[in-house]
């Protein structure tokens, strides 16, 4: 297949690499430097020349937040029948735009991040691939993460957005919180490293993706339910209550055992 990549970040690189081994592709990036050591790879310095390649799937791996209007930067140089491809972390507003595009396309979201996960070995990681997308297209990446062994999990628009302000935006949530608290420790212990770790990966993303995720529509109510538990505890420590703070604990050690697994449904 012909593929056209734009945007040559951390993801968009990875795709490159992944793809370029059973794939005729194309990329693009603004910065031309990040496209200076792909192999087996065209590279379009400017969009225009995009347009003799003629793709037959244009993946946008652009910045979150950024995606539409690349997309209407690069569609005068795609023909209709290229399929559109998006890989954002929200999907909040995709759904409209690709009704107006009136164009096939295929949405997916690979639910890991170059910062933590081994991209080398990625069998216990998931994606998603939304469920109104071109059959061509969700056949493409269906065939593509299973043969990384990435977990296939498909959910409409709206319920991505749902899932990822469970998945995402909440353990951000919490990081920012230990971060914003942070203040140096002789002695740390292993836990406080642990999360020190967390955070100094997380830290390190790009802030607009950051901040996209965090303004997800459906990231608040993730965050009133984080204030009403930390009320609770701050009630329960500040009462000495032992008795409260073991059906505390006890609930805690319910949540994360055996109902850990529903956040997504079985693969499919």
């Amino acid at each position: 297949m012909r593929i056209f990549i734009l945007g040559a970040g951390r993801m968009g690189a990875w795709l490159t690499e992944e793809l370029c081994w059973e794939h005729e592709l194309i990329v693009h990036d603004a910065d031309q430097r990040r496209m200076k050591y792909f192999i087996k790879v065209k590279r379009a310095l400017e969009l225009s020349e995009v347009a003799d390649f003629a793709p037959e799937l244009f993946i946008n791996c652009v910045p979150l937040g950024s995606t539409v209007e690349a997309f209407e930067q690069a569609l005068p140089f795609i023909g209709m029948e290229c399929i559109l491809s998006d890989i954002a972390s929200v999907k909040n507003g995709l759904a409209e735009y690709y009704a107006r595009a009136g164009r096939p396309f295929v949405s997916t979201h690979p639910m890991f991040g170059p910062t933590f996960a081994n991209i080398r070995d990625l069998k216990d990681e998931s994606a998603v691939i939304i469920t109104e997308s071109d059959p061509r297209g969700k056949d493409f990446f269906r065939a593509f993460y299973s043969a990384l062994g990435i977990r296939i999990f498909e959910k409409d628009f709206e319920g991505h957005d749902q899932t990822v302000a469970y998945s995402l935006a909440t353990p951000f949530a919490s990081t920012m919180v230990f971060a914003a608290c942070m203040k140096h420790q002789d002695a740390p212990g292993t836990n406080f490293k642990r999360h020190m770790t967390i955070a100094r990966g997380l830290l390190a993303e790009d802030d607009r993706l950051l901040s996209e995720i965090m303004f997800n529509k459906y990231t608040i109510r993730q965050l009133e339910l984080i204030n009403s538990q930390l009320s609770y505890l701050s009630h329960i420590i500040q009462a000495r209550d032992y008795e409260e703070m073991k059906k505390f604990l006890d609930g805690l050690r319910e949540k994360i055992g055996a109902h850990a697994e529903a956040t997504l449904p079985e693969p499919s």
